[in-house]
């Protein structure tokens, strides 16, 4: 995962450049996307959330809802950091379709995408499922 939002890249020029502070969240959170939209990589790079699992079901009744992830210190020269530990999403209570994108955001809900990116295998959410990110597997990537 290495695409940075339209809004995190305007925030961080202006805060590098010294035009605007810039205060970083204290938490982040990953949240699964689908591609209902056909437009998922657009729409996350424009902030849009109408892609989130629980746009496309029952949010209150599936299960569903943002998770906590911490991240390693970014190494250099690469100037990536990898997910310092397993985050495990909340097993689906209903159908949540095939999760094909997921975001790092600054909320619990509603908020910003910070970075977003296309999974390396879409992967379908029925009742009973549980959707897990081993430590180490999501690495955020800056070129």
């Amino acid at each position: 995962m290495s695409a940075a939002s339209n809004y995190l890249e305007t925030k961080l020029l202006d805060h590098s450049l010294g035009t605007t502070s810039w205060t970083a969240p204290t938490t982040v959170y990953v949240g699964l996307f689908l591609n209902t939209s056909g437009n998922a990589t657009a729409n996350l790079e424009a902030g849009t959330l109408s892609d989130e699992v629980p746009a496309t079901v029952n949010a209150s009744a599936s299960g569903y809802d943002r998770k906590t992830i911490t991240f390693d210190a970014a190494s250099s020269p690469t100037g990536s950091a990898g997910s310092g530990s397993t985050v495990t999403f909340t097993t689906a209570t209903e159908d949540w379709g095939t999760v094909t994108h997921l975001a790092i955001m600054d909320a619990a809900t509603g908020g910003n995408v910070l970075y977003y990116g296309t999974l390396d295998s879409s992967k379908l959410i029925e009742t009973g499922d549980t959707f897990v990110i081993q430590a180490s597997n999501l690495t955020i990537t800056l070129a």
